[in-house]
């Protein structure tokens, strides 16, 4: 008998086959690593995919609206995937006489669509009919080997729900920016690389929102009343608040100052309080990543990556996962037991008392438990993969901590006719705090005071302040927000929103809408509103995972989204001129780098095979163009000898003006001959580039030969 087991990542099949049997020896084929192991009779071979083997790609791309698709392998589709080729081979090769499947991807609908992906079109579509499902949320040897023992049948509800939403997602997707990009072309001959997409439009479209909210506001000014107190026994000066807050009018401040000129403060009452502070929630992957960009600055992508390594490196569990709860059968006396082998862990595991009950919250997650270490301590990682680990292992610890008590002292005070107040904090017992480092403790002196005690007032003052606009999301206010309104998945709104910084829609750490961004938003509501709904999309989510329940046919899902994005296409084609002309404007305007030197502006233009250059926007009256080195940035500062704006480039990084000829004008080519080429025999001249000088062949542009001056000899 063989058997296949198929993986999701080389490193997890490396964890599979060593969790299944000591005598599992490595090999590969055509560079790509597999597994294999002989035991009571049976063959095993553990094979790996590289993520996504398989990719959605029109049947026929001359027809307008591709609704028409198939799955093809990701390297026919994707040129830079040739790599994924030997991974099929390597599947194909070695399943062919296999009577056996094992699908053993993550155990989410991503994993599940790779490894149904990978049986359907590399093993053959009869591999289905002998394949189970094992389930684990950790690469741990116990968790591998009891998901192999009792497998599960292969979830077709999810494995639908997947196929459906990777549709939508190209319907929505890769249609909009076709009839997008097309209606430019069409309108004013230019191309440009604009993208939309099911759940990235509507998140760039409450972006845009709250930049007209932003740009609509106008501040108010108030008043805050402030007394500073000088109380006996502290060395510092305490601050009082006034009991009105914020003072919308002037006058009304002035009378209090007035009222409050001279006079001391008596102690009207003194309260305390004792607040009890329950421990934290176990982390689910939405609040990590708020938690690491809070501690650490880390975008939710980068804390997710890092987070499915460590999984993958088989220290934390499966990340992936919407659920608060952590069940006994993840073995918390365990888990517990292997982190204290580490000291700081062990010395806080140490106070937490036994029987270990976790501090659970409401959210679940069917598929997988909470995030959480599994007692593997990692030996050698890197600073930021330390930080999130630690991140991950505290959280679990202090979950099972008690809860913390937090001591509060209000004080009233009266100056005059006036009330004012302050309040301290300290905690009185840390609980689960002392085993949570990341969370800040209050810890104030409480001054020794007394009701009916008179206090000094050094000054009663007024601050001038004015109210704020809404504040800007931040990456991770912006994925709470996306996950409250129910729009994309947890696994993709860290990507959703990557796409809007790549696309040059957004910038910035508070996240800026550009004036692409914002009109594309603008343009696409003028003409079909459907494109940027909140509402369509949240349906379809629904829909989707109705798909998964039972509740909706696959099929059905997918010919309504057909349905909803061919109107959408109607109302871009039957505006498409209008559509064109305004987005090619707002892109002009937000491609702005400078001003060239026949007074146009200088423009960021996109080449249709690939990279960028810089020219006029007086074309075809001024044909002015720039190249640009790989990588280079554009900067805000001008260059002083021609005006033209610096780039940055190169590694180490260098500056220069953007006209390589800059500084070099009026300086004829010496074409003084220094050598033969070695790879055509012409001759080797000096030449001058953005640069300095250089060796360069004579025989140029057939001859691309170059050498530094400095190895002229």
């Amino acid at each position: 008998m063989h058997e296949v087991i198929i993986c999701e990542k080389p490193k997890a099949s490396e964890k599979i086959s060593a969790a299944l049997s000591k005598n599992a020896v490595k090999k590969s084929y055509k560079k790509v690593p597999y597994y294999e192991f002989e035991e009571n009779g049976k063959k095993t071979t553990v094979l790996t995919a590289v993520g996504h083997l398989y990719s959605l790609s029109p049947k026929d791309r001359k027809q307008k609206k591709l609704f028409d698709v198939e799955w093809v392998p990701l390297y026919e589709k994707d040129k830079k995937k040739k790599y994924v080729k030997n991974y099929v081979d390597a599947i194909k090769k070695f399943s062919k006489d296999a009577d056996r499947f094992v699908h053993a991807c993550d155990y989410d609908i991503e994993g599940t669509l790779i490894g149904y992906n990978a049986l359907k079109y590399a093993c053959g579509e009869k591999s289905l009919n002998n394949a189970v499902r094992m389930k684990f949320s950790t690469l741990t040897e116990e968790d591998l080997i009891e998901a192999y023992e009792h497998p599960l049948e292969i979830d077709f509800k999810q494995v639908d729900s997947g196929i459906a939403r990777h549709v939508l997602d190209f319907f929505f997707g890769v249609n909009m920016s076709k009839y997008l990009t097309d209606s430019v072309m069409k309108a004013t001959k230019r191309y440009i690389q604009l993208s939309a997409g099911r759940v990235q439009t509507p998140t760039l479209s409450i972006l845009v929102d709250r930049e007209k909210e932003i740009s609509k506001f106008v501040p108010v000014p108030y008043w805050l009343i402030k007394a500073d107190l000088d109380v006996s026994g502290v060395d510092e000066i305490i601050t009082a608040d006034h009991k009105k807050g914020k003072i919308m009018e002037r006058k009304a401040a002035d009378a209090i100052l007035s009222e409050c000129e001279g006079k001391d403060a008596l102690v009207s009452g003194v309260d305390l309080k004792k607040t009890k502070k329950t421990p934290p929630v176990p982390f689910d992957l939405g609040s990590l990543q708020s938690e690491a960009y809070a501690v650490f600055g880390f975008s939710p992508r980068k804390t997710q990556q890092i987070a499915q390594n460590l999984y993958t490196e088989g220290y934390t569990s499966y990340p992936r996962t919407s659920s608060q709860k952590l069940p006994k059968s993840i073995g918390y006396d365990k888990i517990l037991k292997k982190l204290s082998y580490n000291s700081a862990f062990g010395k806080q595991i140490s106070k937490l008392k036994k029987p270990y009950k976790p501090n659970e919250g409401k959210k679940t997650d069917e598929a997988h438990p909470a995030i959480h270490p599994t007692g593997l301590l990692p030996k050698e990682i890197s600073t930021d993969y330390r930080k999130i680990y630690e991140l991950i292992t505290y959280r679990f610890i202090s979950v099972f901590g008690e809860d913390a008590l937090l001591e509060t002292m209000k004080t009233r005070l009266e100056i005059g006719k006036e009330e004012f107040s302050f309040s301290k904090k300290r905690m009185a017992k840390m609980g689960w705090m002392e085993h949570y480092p990341f969370k800040k403790v209050d810890n104030d002196e409480f001054p020794n005071i007394t009701e009916g005690e008179t206090i000094d007032v050094k000054e009663v003052r007024a601050e001038d302040k004015e109210t704020k606009p809404p504040a800007r999301y931040n990456q991770a206010s912006l994925i709470r927000e996306l996950e409250k309104r129910g729009l994309g998945t947890k696994s993709t709104r860290a990507n959703i929103i990557d796409i809007l910084y790549n696309r040059k829609y957004v910038e910035g750490k508070k996240i800026v809408v550009n004036e692409l961004g914002e009109h594309l938003i603008d343009t696409l509501k003028k003409y079909s509103s459907k494109i940027t709904s909140e509402e369509l999309t949240r349906e379809f989510e629904e829909k989707m995972e109705g798909i998964m329940e039972g509740n909706t046919k696959k099929g059905e899902v997918i010919k309504e989204a057909e349905v909803e994005v061919a109107s959408i296409l109607d109302d871009i084609e039957s505006n498409k001129l209008k559509i064109g002309e305004e987005l090619y404007a707002a892109y002009r305007e937000s491609r702005v780098v400078g001003k060239c030197k026949c007074g146009h502006n200088l423009i960021l233009i996109d080449s249709p095979r690939g990279g960028s250059f810089v020219g006029c926007s007086g074309y075809p009256d001024c044909k002015s163009t720039y190249s640009l080195p790989r990588g280079a940035n554009i900067l805000k500062t001008t260059c002083e000898k021609c005006g033209l704006p610096m780039i940055s480039f190169g590694k180490p990084r260098q500056r220069a003006c953007l006209d390589p000829k800059c500084g070099k004008e009026g300086k004829e080519p010496t074409n003084e001959v220094v050598g033969k080429c070695p790879e055509c025999g012409s001759n080797l001249i000096k030449r001058s580039g953005r640069y300095g000088e250089f060796i360069g062949c004579s025989g140029f542009p057939k001859c691309r030969f170059t050498q530094s001056i400095e190895k002229e000899g």
